[in-house]
């Protein structure tokens, strides 16, 4: 959520900024509400500031004997339209933080203007393809001559997009949340274990309402929400609270099953774990001071990147574009790895930075040491999400035999150093 002062004295540059990122916002109501609401405040003020004063002259009248019911009767009509004024305040917040809720967060001006993923910047690429003389395969293929992804059975069980893991491939998974998990932790991340139902307050706070509610899994019964991710639970982990500006960046790292509906998905891209409605993941959590939030992106980024690196996975780092972007981002990079199967790039991690856009709907603040109290900033970045790379490990890794090699840093969690 953008501050009301600043849309007030930016409105330019908030229209703009949600035009960039391809979406309209009436700012037109939301600065008339935010100035009905403030000459509500300012007569209701003055109001209670003549109570006040009408109050004091009918105890001075009693005491002295003399006639007070015509102040009394002046203060009845005060008291009532304090009361009108209290709930149409209440009326007009209500619709404005309404009308707050559906403005984006605005682009940093280093993130490219654009309307579509043709327009993302690619900035780094690391690693090379694997030369080959055999045909490569994708990683589906694979995955069922050795019984290690089982989507009919999935399908059967529960619907498209929710395969088994099975032996090798149900430890090569686990393996691989672990070693995530334990290159977080030396990074000095702190692990944390959330739920993966959220209310509708959390939901709001990290701003999936009201932006995604296509897209999430609901409990109707219990109006809660399945994770679409682990930055829901644990961005809200602090809602409400009040850090130590010493204690700054705070840094989380969770592992956590995430679900997606993915609406309308269909199409070669999306067959195998290109596109699931139910995936592993470890997300990587930031609290920052504001000051040093763009630093810490480019530290984040650097985090998820090296797990790539140790994988020997070939990758990409894109700067997206504003049209790319999403609603709460102010800055945002994609990490693509090439899957060598398929020959084609597949997003692995989205590491963005939001400044103080989820922190304000949320009320995370921190203490300067002067006692002041401020708005952190917040970022998150997927560290990493698995189904695409197992894929791309998968293809990668494959032999002209069609068996799968395990990178040696994952032998010690796998125990095992081949599939097939």
């Amino acid at each position: 959520m953008l501050d009301i002062k600043f849309i007030r004295e930016n409105h330019d540059l908030v229209r703009k900024g949600a035009e960039a990122k391809g979406l309209t916002v009436n700012l037109g109501e939301i600065i008339t509400l935010d100035e009905k609401r403030r000459n509500l405040i300012q007569e209701g003020e003055a109001l209670k500031a003549q109570r006040n004063q009408v109050s004091a002259q009918i105890g001075k009248l009693k005491k002295e004997g003399g006639d007070a019911s015509k102040a009394i009767a002046d203060m009845e009509i005060v008291k009532s339209r304090i009361q009108s004024i209290d709930e149409e305040l209440r009326e007009v917040e209500t619709k404005l933080n309404s009308a707050l809720l559906n403005v984006p967060n605005i682009p940093h001006p280093s993130v490219p203007i654009g309307k579509t993923p043709a327009e993302n910047k690619e900035i780094f690429k690391w690693g090379e393809q694997p030369k080959t003389d055999f045909s490569l395969k994708p990683h589906w293929e694979l995955a069922e001559k050795h019984g290690i992804i089982d989507f009919h059975r999935g399908a059967k069980v529960t619907g498209a997009g929710f395969p088994f893991f099975v032996g090798k491939g149900a430890t090569l998974e686990r393996a691989l949340i672990n070693f995530f998990l334990d290159q977080a932790l030396q990074r000095g991340y702190k692990e944390i274990m959330p739920p993966i139902l959220v209310n509708e307050e959390s939901a709001r706070g990290t701003g999936q309402l009201p932006d995604k509610e296509d897209l999430m899994y609901t409990a109707e019964r219990d109006q809660l929400y399945m994770i679409p991710t682990a930055e829901v639970p644990v961005s809200n982990f602090h809602r409400d609270e009040v850090l130590e500006e010493k204690n700054l960046p705070v840094k989380y790292a969770a592992y956590t099953p995430c679900f997606r509906r993915e609406a309308g998905s269909y199409g070669k891209d999306v067959r195998g774990l290109n596109r699931v409605h139910q995936f592993d993941k470890v997300e990587l959590v930031k609290f920052v001071h504001p000051s040093s939030s763009y630093d810490e992106l480019e530290s984040l980024r650097q985090d998820a990147e090296h797990l790539l690196q140790f994988l020997g996975l070939q990758y990409r780092v894109l700067l997206m574009c504003t049209g790319d972007m999403g609603f709460t981002q102010s800055k945002k990079y994609d990490l693509e790895v090439w899957a060598t199967g398929q020959q084609r790039w597949l997003e692995v991690s989205s590491c963005s930075n939001f400044e103080a856009f989820q922190a304000r709907r949320m009320n995370v603040r921190f203490r300067t040491a002067g006692g002041k109290s401020e708005f952190v900033h917040t970022l998150n970045g997927s560290g990493l999400a698995l189904p695409r790379v197992v894929a791309a490990l998968i293809e990668h890794y494959q032999t002209p035999e069609g068996k799968v090699v395990i990178p040696k840093v994952l032998h010690p969690y796998t125990k095992f150093e081949l599939i097939g």
